[in-house]
């Protein structure tokens, strides 16, 4: 099962930009990162985990879908040979407020095989 790190958050003004990285680590060859299906959630403040969104996933075909709401400002986007995921948020706003995760979905002998991150906090404030 991939083990996955997050890295980019922080405090950023309203307008601004933070890109957010994701490396997994643990992967076999039998199963490598590549085959993953990546997804960055948002969980806002006052919320669990489980009423998390969705914010942006990319298929392990490299297929991007995102939230209607950051569709245009964020883009989500992998390196199979870093092991890496990526999410660039750009014009940001306070509503962007949340501790973002990674996600991982893989497909293994039939069975489902799903890994988070610890995340990682990003504030949007002036």
């Amino acid at each position: 099962q991939v083990q996955l790190v997050e890295s980019g958050g922080g405090l950023v003004q309203p307008g601004g930009s933070l890109r957010l990285s994701c490396v997994g680590s643990g992967v076999t060859y039998s199963m490598p990162f590549s085959m993953y299906h990546m997804s960055w959630y948002r969980q806002a403040p006052g919320k669990e985990r489980e009423e998390g969104e969705l914010v942006a996933r990319i298929s392990n075909r490299g297929i991007a879908n995102y939230l209607d709401s950051v569709e245009g400002r964020f883009t989500i986007s992998r390196d199979n040979d870093e092991n890496s995921v990526y999410l660039q948020m750009n014009d940001m706003n306070p509503e962007d407020t949340a501790v973002y995760y990674c996600n991982a979905v893989g497909y293994y002998n039939l069975q489902r095989i799903v890994s988070w991150g610890e995340g990682t906090q990003v504030t949007v404030a002036s």
